[in-house]
């Protein structure tokens, strides 16, 4: 997968299309991405010691990495993303402007 946990992306499709946001975490296997306030779903919680009135909770859920696009550090434009090999080193680079991310 080419996005990794840090990067700063934007929605390309579903509800939230248009938003950006920081990437926080990474499921390769399922090819998914945790985004900060994006794909945020409630979820009614039955009480319990933490939560003695019980209620509805806001929580995130998993994105699928097709749906969003990473915004280079660089150009500050959402681009796709090429790799580079230098000295047995492995860089992702932007299609837009060429530099190393």
């Amino acid at each position: 997968m080419k996005i990794k946990k840090g990067d700063k992306v934007k929605v390309i499709a579903g509800k939230d299309k248009g938003r950006e946001a920081v990437v926080e975490r990474v499921y390769p296997k399922g090819k998914k991405l945790l985004i900060q306030g994006i794909n945020i779903y409630k979820k009614h919680i039955k009480k319990n010691e933490k939560m003695p009135q019980g209620g509805v909770v806001e929580v995130p859920r998993p994105l699928d990495s097709a749906k969003v696009m990473l915004i280079c550090p660089k150009c500050g434009k959402t681009t796709r993303l090429g790799y580079e090999i230098a000295k047995d080193r492995k860089y992702r680079v932007c299609k837009k402007c060429k530099t190393r991310i």
